[in-house]
């Protein structure tokens, strides 16, 4: 992927939450939109795992962004009355600092020395960008997936430093079965023999563990009722190996093998694992002690949880969890349960679902 996002280096030491530093991070991240003189109009974004910070199309890269229909001029997200920022997750390869990184006290790459990456460590770094940016109190922190957990960790370590939070298909901390799905996909990798102990070439990574590795995600990210209508029992056209015993035979198998081709070249091994594990790790009621305590940090005057009832890796009742402890410390909540049918995907391909939702709730002009 060519980088064409700003990038902002912070001297000296950047403490981990849990452990360690960096020297001298860099954040790579984009704008849209004009800064109001009073400097209270901005939103910060945090994404998934994977994306970079191009959320949107703009005059230095007008190549289509990851959430396209979302942010512009007469969007929900209206770069007309705000000010957007999106930053790239510290620990991705997308211009951040990572394990993909240099390390500038050795010279050498980090892999697998980059320290216990934590979701306070993306949020506290983002925090880092916004202060650059010269802005003190952000009208809305949106988050979504791995984002809304990043989002999270920023409203309970910076209380008072925004208006509004919005969280889209994330949790205050991961079920087991999202965790057991992380782990499995970060062992396909880590079994992978070219991965050598993060050491791998980087002209030469871990592509089989990769593709199986985004295989086993996507799998989780749209929904089994969404398999059964796009796919059926449709067999592919193409025949391809035709003497190998288990070639594809079904259209579903062929379109993950095609997703997981298109993803697993353009994204760090190493990188993928911390992020990855990232999300496993973060515990919203650790800022405390109980969840209760933790909410009972936050100061928001506004919040908006949306979830999707197909949704198997952040469930309705995650969504319900969220909103339940935002409505006890913030006097104007908002749930909203969408019946969408591609599962957790759902927010980045069903626009019209969610378009009008986050229009209301930031009472844009959306054309």
């Amino acid at each position: 992927m060519s980088i064409k996002s700003k990038t902002v280096t912070f001297p000296g030491r950047f403490a981990m939450h849990r452990g360690g530093h960096l020297t001298s991070p860099t954040l790579a991240y984009e704008t849209w939109g004009t800064l109001s003189a009073a400097r209270d109009n901005a939103i910060l974004i945090f994404s998934g795992l994977s994306p970079s910070a191009h959320a949107a199309s703009s005059v230095p890269d007008p190549s289509a962004g990851w959430w396209e229909d979302m942010i512009g001029a007469g969007l929900p997200i209206d770069t007309e009355r705000f000010f957007v920022i999106a930053v790239n997750s510290l620990g991705s390869c997308f211009g951040s600092t990572g394990p993909a990184s240099v390390n500038p006290d050795t010279d050498e790459i980090y892999r697998l020395s980059f320290p216990l990456l934590t979701m306070e460590d993306i949020a506290s770094s983002a925090h880092r960008v916004v202060g650059h940016l010269g802005i003190e109190r952000l009208h809305a922190v949106i988050g979504c997936s791995m984002g809304g957990m990043s989002g999270l960790a920023y409203c309970v370590m910076y209380p008072g430093a925004m208006s509004a939070f919005v969280s889209i298909s994330s949790c205050t901390r991961s079920l087991p079965f999202a965790i057991a799905v992380r782990s499995l996909q970060r062992e396909l990798i880590r079994r992978d023999p070219k991965w050598m102990q993060g050491n791998y070439d980087r002209s030469d990574p871990p592509l089989e563990g990769q593709r199986l590795a985004r295989k086993l995600g996507m799998m989780t990210y749209r929904s089994a009722e969404e398999w059964e209508q796009r796919f059926g029992r449709e067999r592919v056209t193409d025949i391809q190996n035709p003497g190998e015993q288990f070639k594809i035979d079904f259209a579903v198998e062929a379109y993950l093998q095609t997703r997981a081709e298109h993803f697993s070249g353009g994204f760090d091994a190493n990188c993928y694992l911390y992020l990855s594990r990232a999300s496993d790790l973060f515990d919203f009621s650790e800022h405390g002690g109980s969840l209760q305590a933790a909410f009972k940090r936050l100061k928001l005057d506004r919040t908006l949880v949306v979830g999707v009832r197909t949704d198997i890796l952040f469930p309705p009742r995650q969504q319900r969890e969220l909103a339940a402890g935002f409505e006890k410390v913030c006097k104007d909540s908002t749930l909203t349960e969408l019946d969408c049918l591609r599962g957790h995907d759902s927010f980045l391909v069903e626009m019209d679902a969610f378009r009008p939702v986050i229009c209301d709730f930031l009472e844009g002009d959306c054309r």
